[in-house]
């Protein structure tokens, strides 16, 4: 575990510290954690300090020592600190606790996510419809309830699209292992899917290879990684934790952050939203996506 602490510009009363399960230049969801907090730190004016590459056991020594320090909020980067930090809370009442992707909040403790099955369902009728094999693949990592919610919706969109079609599932326990995210897109490809969504961390990186070394299609995850892969992303779910994350640590430094869950979908483009279309989607599909987010965003859609 490696830690560091910044100081914003005249930052005094306010402190914000995370705690990320993998390294911040991971190009994924650590990355996207620590420089949220970090914006979060420079627009707010407040110190900030964080942990990377964190694992499960170390976890709630880490939170522990950041609120033992007084720490105003305390993060947890990912659904796996769900049990750490309910332990720990319930030490420290006077401090708050954020949970990225966790999923029961308390007194103390806030959670913060995205509607995971809308963006799945969107990302799966993309490929659904762009897809020339009919078949799809989703490679996931540990089964956590958001990530498990992703796939399925993903399924669900793909189907919808192609009634024919087929899709599969992968879990590779392991969030940053890159040679195992590209064996699991590959065994993928190898069973006809010609689109792969992985949903991993850094592992992603290597299902993308993958893909690009069989010249299939991907969906990107967080960020628009159409910029990155030009040639194999055809679409992105765009995560935005870096907005997300400025949202709720306004409110905490504001004294409004409640025990509550705090979910950005569709509706909060500014959070969530798909990214850059690639040429390989038609401009049919692309018009058909404008209109059926709509049509989520109304409640019209089931997307899981």
């Amino acid at each position: 575990m490696t830690a560091a602490s910044v100081t914003a510009t005249f930052a005094e009363d306010f402190k914000v510290a995370i705690v990320l399960p993998g390294v911040i230049t991971d190009g994924s969801f650590n990355q996207a954690g620590y420089e949220g907090v970090q914006r979060a730190a420079e627009k707010l004016g407040i110190d900030f300090a964080y942990s990377e590459k964190t694992a499960q056991p170390d976890q709630p020594e880490a939170l522990s020592d950041y609120a033992r320090r007084g720490y105003d909020l305390v993060i947890g980067h990912g659904g796996e600190f769900q049990e750490s930090v309910d332990r720990i809370a319930r030490r420290f009442p006077d401090t708050k606790f954020l949970i990225v992707n966790g999923t029961e909040p308390g007194d103390n403790v806030a959670t913060m996510s995205f509607d995971f099955p809308a963006l799945g369902y969107v990302m799966g009728y993309v490929s659904g419809k762009t897809s020339e094999t009919g078949k799809a693949g989703y490679v996931g990592a540990q089964k956590l309830l958001f990530y498990v919610q992703l796939g399925e919706g993903f399924e669900k969109g793909f189907m919808d699209a192609r009634p024919d079609g087929e899709v599969f599932t992968a879990w590779t326990n392991d969030w940053d292992d890159v040679a195992k995210g590209k064996e699991a897109a590959l065994n993928l490809i190898s069973q006809g899917a010609d689109v792969i969504f992985p949903s991993m961390d850094n592992a992603v990186v290597g299902s993308l290879q993958g893909v690009k070394e069989k010249g299939a299609m991907a969906i990107g995850i967080y960020y628009d990684a159409i910029a990155d892969w030009p040639d194999t992303v055809i679409q992105s779910a765009i995560f935005d934790m870096r907005s997300a994350l400025g949202e709720v640590i306004a409110k905490a430094q504001a004294g409004e952050l409640e025990g509550t869950s705090y979910i950005f979908g569709l509706e909060t483009p500014v959070a969530a939203r798909v990214g850059s279309y690639s040429d390989r989607v038609t401009e049919a599909t692309q018009d058909e996506v404008t209109a059926l987010i709509d049509k989520i965003i109304a409640g019209e859609v089931e997307t899981h």
